[in-house]
């Protein structure tokens, strides 16, 4: 490994895209800092990005606390000395229609998924400015094209998408560059977590083989390159972008 003395911060690190981005930053080099709500499973990813030669911090937390983002960067800054990346994958997903969706419902599913990403950019911001650093957000497909049945969830990765292209804008001048991915379904325990039974995932993977024209469902490994690839020079003239990766997905009309 060779060590680029650059510190990631990566959220929903303890499972799915957000494990395998912790991981994959850490075998690229930069410090991580694992964020998650589960600390048995955050001590996995740590243990794996020792194991690999890399550094590591696992920071228990739920990303909606009032004092999440503060304790999160300021952790990170006291443990590795600032942070060039931030890469909020924290996420849920459930079902609901405009008839059936709660304001409850609702608010859960934005307060995770976009108060938490602004809140945490806001607080990272100022560090970030330091050693012009990036934001990659994970949001969908949803948030290119509508589904039905996934309202809440629809609108709110809509919500990251413009929160994105808006905060690309507001910090270039200060050399941040902010992306977002858009993944199509990927094996992970996100729809699990949202309600669905082991018999229905396994059909709703077996259906993402026809909605999908590449014919399959993604990798988690798959969306962290990408994140890795954007929060890197590598993607060093990129910014303001929500880039599909989800095998043609939204390319397609509804079926």
């Amino acid at each position: 490994m060779s060590h680029t003395g650059k510190v990631a911060i990566v959220t929903g690190a303890s499972s799915g895209i957000g494990r395998a981005a912790a991981v994959r930053f850490g075998r690229e080099g930069h410090a991580v800092v694992a964020v998650g709500r589960k600390a048995d499973a955050l001590a996995a990813v740590v243990a794996d990005i020792a194991a690999a030669g890399g550094a590591a911090e696992a920071v228990t937390a739920d990303v909606t606390a009032d004092e999440a983002p503060a304790r999160i960067v300021g952790r990170a800054v006291e443990r590795f000395g600032g942070i060039d990346v931030l890469v909020n994958a924290a996420g849920i997903i459930g079902s609901g229609t405009i008839e059936t969706t709660t304001d409850e419902a609702w608010d859960v599913m934005f307060d995770i998924n976009v108060r938490a990403p602004f809140r945490l950019m806001r607080a990272a911001v100022a560090h970030l400015a330091e050693r012009r650093g990036a934001v990659v957000n994970v949001s969908s497909v949803t948030g290119l094209r509508a589904f039905p049945g996934v309202l809440a969830y629809c609108a709110s990765k809509a919500a990251i998408d413009h929160l994105t292209r808006s905060a690309a804008l507001e910090l270039a001048p200060k050399g941040v560059r902010v992306n977002a991915v858009n993944p199509g379904v990927v094996v992970s325990n996100l729809h699990r977590r949202g309600g669905m039974g082991e018999e229905q995932y396994a059909a709703f993977l077996e259906r993402a083989k026809e909605t999908h024209p590449l014919g399959r469902p993604g990798q988690a490994d798959e969306i962290a390159e990408l994140i890795v690839f954007l929060a890197t020079d590598r993607s060093g003239w990129i910014t303001g972008d929500t880039i599909a990766i989800d095998g043609g997905r939204h390319q397609t009309c509804a079926r």
